[in-house]
């Protein structure tokens, strides 16, 4: 199965008088990068959450965004610190006479002094397991949208691919008769140079040429190459990095059909490789 790096999903679950909302996103990267963002009270659960993203991807940056709230239904009761109000209004009473033009203090301000209002507990059990069900669930999501975006680049490194064994096909059918036209050029040039050309050295020269130009070993290695990327795209597991292994591979047979081109026609099928090359090789950088 076929995985893009690159999807979102979300998921809400309630605890208690809690929301908790996930947020999962990735994008394609070399290896697995986890991101997170959790809120202060809920960071013992980093190692659970590690684990939980690890069981899912292989590779990719992977970001996930926690956010806390409350709940529709939530009836949440404040403590008073009642000791430590009467030693804030204390405080104050001395530090007032000192700044004669101070504006007033109000009980809200009173009441944002650290630890004057108690907030409940929260039930750290109950949010943990809650929060590791959402982010399985949107895990789950998130895997289900890289198989689909997975689905489509690997139809389109088929169909490119179907067209690059064409080009494999066309620069076969043209080698014989490009190298059959050097041969001739060759045996013109020599001709119009000297009256009495050595044949034998002649046809040394021309194998020799023939050997040189000859491109039936590229061609060979990409049409195995191609057979190799469709393997890979029937198999299970990540594959990302071994189809990106071998379109550098397929880049080097093509710009050496390039280099050994003895006719326009296989120059034209080498530049047409090389521009499905490199439009697989972009999908490819997607590929877990």
């Amino acid at each position: 199965m076929i995985c893009s790096m690159t999807a979102y999903a979300d998921q809400k679950i309630q605890a208690g008088y809690h929301t908790l909302h996930w947020e999962v996103r990735s994008v394609n990267s070399r290896y697995l990068d986890l991101v997170l963002r959790l809120p202060e009270n809920l960071r013992f659960l980093e190692p659970g959450i590690r684990n939980l993203l690890e069981r899912f991807f292989r590779r990719g940056k992977v970001e996930c965004n926690l956010k806390l709230g409350p709940s529709e239904n939530a009836c949440f009761e404040f403590r008073l610190n009642r000791p430590m109000v009467q030693a804030v209004i204390a405080a104050l009473g001395e530090i007032s006479p000192l700044l004669p033009a101070a504006a007033p203090v109000s009980p809200l301000d009173v009441a944002r002094w650290p630890g004057v209002v108690q907030e409940p507990e929260i039930d750290r059990e109950q949010l943990a397991r809650a929060a590791l069900e959402g982010l399985e669930s949107a895990c789950g999501k998130l895997l289900e949208s890289r198989r689909r975006e997975g689905e489509k680049l690997g139809e389109f490194i088929r169909r490119h691919c179907r067209l690059l064994a064409e080009q494999v096909e066309l620069a076969r059918r043209a080698m014989p008769e490009a190298l059959a036209a050097l041969r001739a050029r060759l045996r013109q040039k020599v001709e119009e140079i000297s009256a009495q050309p050595d044949t034998d050295r002649l046809e040394q020269e021309l194998v020799y040429l023939a050997q040189k130009l000859d491109v039936t070993e590229e061609l060979d290695r990409l049409q195995t190459h191609l057979a190799e990327i469709d393997r890979l795209l029937e198999s299970t597991g990540p594959i990302g990095r071994r189809l990106d292994f071998l379109c550098q591979e397929m880049n080097r047979e093509a710009n050496t059909l390039a280099s050994k081109a003895a006719s326009s026609a296989l120059t034209q099928c080498a530049i047409e490789m090389k521009v499905l090359i490199e439009q697989i090789r972009e999908q490819v950088q997607n590929i877990e």
